[in-house]
Parts: C-alpha cells; sequence; structure tokens
C-alpha cells in the first residue's frame, strides 16, 4: 500500500511539472468561457434559417466560428470550449461518438481549418478549449456487440470491457467497466489503450495548440488513468461528473485539475429557475469546501446535456439574477451558446439549437453578459484570486463580494421589488458604490451600512466610485 500512494504522488507531481507548460488552472482563472457546439454554432455561410433537424448535423465548421469570432469577441468572454473533434459514426454531430481518433470530422472541416482556428483565437486573446472523450468509441453500426472493425485504432474485442451496460451508478465498478448509453467502454488497463489515448491528447494539444481541455465521461474511467492522461495533455483538464454529491465529484479534483461545478448547479436550479429558497446558494457555498480548489471549478447554468434555463423558468429577469451570481462567484464562469440569444430548448437534442440567424449583438441578453464579463476581466486578479464572502442571505435574496465588488442576486422575478439593509460588507463609511449595470444608482456607506434596492427583479453589481 505504501508504494502504491508513493506512485501516486509521483504521477501527480509528473502531471503538475507538465500542466505547467500550457495554461494552468491558475491562468484560466481569469477566463470567461463560451461554451459552443461545433456543428450548431455558425456555418460556413450566414443561413437565414434555423436547422430543421436537430438530431442529425446542421452545418456548423471551423470557418464558420473564424467567421463569428467579433461575436464571440464582443460578448465580453476570453475563452470558448468547441466540440470533440475526431471523425464519427453515423449521426455524431456533438462529437461523442468517436470512430477514427486520427481523423478530425469532415463535417467540421480539416486539419488546417482547425490549426486556424485556434491561431484566430489566438490572435485575439480568445483560448480554446477543447472536449475529449477517453471512455468509449461510436454506435456499432453492425449490431454486433463484439464487432468493433469499424473503429481505428481500437478494432479489437480486447481493447474493450466485456460488454454490460450500466444499470447502477452508485455502483462504481459498474460506472466504470460497463457501457453508457450502450457505447463500446473502452478498457483503459489494456496497454495499448492506454499509451495510446495518453499520446494522442499529447499530440492533439501540441498539435493545434489547445489552452484547456474539458474531459466527457469523467466518471466512468479510473482516477488512475486520469492523472496519466491530464499530465500529458499539459494543460488544464476540466471533467464531467454528472452528480449533485461533492463529495464524489470532489474526487476526481487531483486526478484532473477540475471538474465542473455539478452541485452547484443543482442548488443554483432549485434557487433561480425553480425559485426554491436562496439558502440553496448559501448551502452550495458552503458544500463546496470539499473541493480541493473551488476557485478553478466550472460554474454554469446549463449546457448541451439539460434542459436551458428558460426552458424551465421563462423569466429573463431571474436568468440576468442567476447569471450575475455564475460570472462573479468563485470559480471559473461558463455561458452556454444561445443563452446571450435567450434561448428555452428543452432536453437533448432540443437545448443544441443552431445559433443562425440569431447573432443579435443588440440584444438585451447580449449586452447584459458583456457588461458583466467585461467587467470581470477589467477587475483582473484583484477580483478572480479574492475570496468570495456571503454578505446577506434570506429566502428571496442573496448578496455576496469579491475583493472591491459586490453583487446582489434574488428570485423574485420581472416586476418584483425588495429592499436590504447591507451591515456586513469590506467598505468604509462614506463610500459611494456605483451599479455598474446603471451609473446612475449609487448608494453611499452611511454608519457603516446601505440599502440595496431590487427593482423590477434586476440584480446589482456595485463597485466603489472612482
Amino acid at each position: 500500500m505504501g508504494s502504491m500512494s508513493l506512485v501516486t504522488r509521483i504521477t501527480a507531481l509528473a502531471a503538475l511539472v507538465a500542466i505547467t507548460q500550457g495554461r494552468s488552472p491558475d491562468e484560466w482563472k481569469s477566463r470567461v468561457i463560451y461554451q459552443l457546439l461545433t456543428d450548431r454554432f455558425a456555418q460556413n455561410q450566414d443561413d437565414s434559417s434555423p436547422c430543421g433537424d436537430l438530431s442529425n448535423y446542421c452545418g456548423g465548421t471551423f470557418q464558420g466560428i473564424i467567421r463569428k469570432l467579433d461575436y464571440i469577441q464582443g460578448l465580453g468572454v476570453n475563452a470558448i470550449w468547441i466540440s470533440p473533434i475526431p471523425e464519427q459514426t453515423d449521426n455524431g454531430y456533438h462529437g461523442y461518438w468517436q470512430k477514427d481518433i486520427y481523423t478530425i470530422n469532415p463535417n467540421f472541416g480539416t486539419s488546417d481549418d482547425l490549426i486556424s482556428l485556434v491561431k484566430e483565437c489566438h490572435n485575439r486573446s480568445i483560448w480554446v478549449m477543447l472536449d475529449i472523450v477517453a471512455n468509449h468509441m461510436g454506435n456499432q453500426a453492425s449490431g454486433d456487440w463484439s464487432d468493433f472493425s469499424s473503429f481505428n485504432p481500437f478494432n479489437q474485442q480486447g481493447h474493450y470491457h466485456p460488454y454490460c451496460e450500466i444499470n447502477n451508478f452508485n455502483n462504481q465498478t459498474e460506472v466504470e467497466v460497463c457501457r453508457l448509453a450502450n457505447l463500446p467502454d473502452l478498457d483503459q488497463s489494456n496497454s495499448f489503450v492506454q499509451s495510446t489515448l495518453v499520446s494522442w491528447i499529447h499530440n492533439t494539444v501540441t498539435t493545434y495548440g489547445f489552452d484547456g481541455i474539458r474531459v466527457d465521461t469523467t466518471a466512468e474511467v479510473p482516477k488512475s488513468f486520469w492523472y496519466q492522461y491530464s499530465g500529458s495533455a499539459g494543460v488544464y483538464s476540466m471533467g464531467e461528473v454528472f452528480n449533485g454529491d461533492p463529495e464524489y465529484v470532489s474526487g476526481y479534483q487531483g486526478p484532473l485539475a477540475a471538474t465542473l461545478n455539478y452541485p452547484m448547479y443543482f442548488k443554483l436550479f432549485n434557487a433561480f429557475q425553480k425559485r426554491q429558497t436562496m439558502y440553496n446558494v448559501h448551502d452550495g457555498v458552503s458544500q463546496n469546501d470539499v473541493f480541493p480548489d473551488v476557485s478553478v471549478l466550472g460554474n454554469f447554468l446549463d449546457n448541451h446535456d439539460n434542459p436551458r434555463f428558460l426552458h424551465n423558468n421563462p423569466d429573463r429577469v431571474t436568468l440576468k439574477n442567476a447569471l450575475a451570481y455564475v460570472i462573479f462567484a468563485e470559480g471559473i464562469p461558463i455561458i452556454y451558446y444561445g443563452t446571450e440569444q435567450g434561448f428555452d430548448g428543452s432536453g437533448d437534442p432540443y437545448c443544441r439549437e443552431s445559433l443562425w440567424p440569431q447573432y443579435y449583438n443588440n440584444s438585451d441578453l447580449y449586452l447584459f453578459i458583456k457588461t458583466l464579463a467585461t467587467f470581470r476581466t477589467e477587475q483582473g486578479s484583484s477580483l478572480y484570486e479574492a475570496a468570495q464572502v456571503e454578505r446577506y442571505v434570506d429566502d428571496e435574496f442573496f448578496a455576496f463580494t469579491r475583493g472591491n465588488v459586490f453583487v446582489a442576486t434574488s428570485n423574485i422575478g420581472t416586476g418584483q421589488s425588495l429592499s436590504r439593509s447591507i451591515t456586513y460588507h469590506p467598505y468604509s463609511s462614506g463610500t459611494t458604490l456605483v451599479n455598474i449595470l446603471n451609473s446612475s444608482d449609487k448608494v453611499t456607506v452611511e454608519n457603516n451600512q446601505f440599502e440595496v434596492n431590487i427593482e423590477d427583479g434586476m440584480p446589482k453589481v456595485y463597485f466603489p466610485q472612482n
């Protein structure tokens, strides 16, 4: 047991050394990530009508993303997360059904197109995060679970775990060795599979210059493999552990640099989408303590695997409150494409709409996100290195600070108002605070307190006046 512990420590140290060669977790704290589906974001030419069949390819490409970088940059974000890049089995528009890991998905474009995309992003100081899959391959066209001949390079039965399907997600062994959605489950204990995947991620990151990776189906692969894989990648890694238990999810921060903060997602869902008590936010922040480093976790409101926020709660003002929380809370904020245009799709695939033709850079939500994301970036390390401190909470209201930034959120919604006296804060008496969303909204700290008046349900982001 002692030698195993030593090996684990050495592996973790090697991973830490390797990651310093690329964009580190600390560097990623400065980012606001825009998650897009490559097939759904932009085509080579503008289209006046949205995609009609969301279960198949819609036509988005790498060149399409390049064409719309002004739109992305204008939103105030400074990183994008793109879909997995390998060639897919039939209808694998999303990128999670790998067929040939060495061939770029021709529906997205060419290898040169991808190199150009990363280069053009870097020219604008936009970092690129690649979604990757190391757990499974795509659908078996023959219907014969023992036929792997269509896959490259994992074309032998010995490259996979014996056939079984995950039925009990509380059984970790079953989760790691059985099939998710009947997709062939790679055996990372097989030396060829392990070495091939580890080499592939190193070569892919190096070839294209990716700044980070998002790791699909993280919990379906043993933690020991992720130490080696993330070390070989040499960049920030953020794992998907689709689970609301912070004790369970936090166990994958270490093997990977970070995870998506799914436990917090569910708390925010309850507080804002379902309009339950705002103590959900308080509880979510408290449970974050089990993570080794909350500041590099990925915070989000919706994504390609869940119904959009506005599907569950159509009130855009409540969405703005939730966005204000995510953008300024401790962690790395992630904005799912289409949120800025008020998309309201239900579950997969309806939450995977084509963004075209709605590239409106003057829409209310677009401008709202732009204001907050730009301000976050302007504050720099004085904000994203600062601790999150709760300042007030009750059933309808949650306020916190990071550094000198005071964020007030509520779930009361459009047309509603409330007032709260803030007595626990970092400001000296006489300080005037200005709302960055409305420069005429100012409050002055008097007798060690100030009033926050929520009007029409809108959030407030106060900052000391110069």
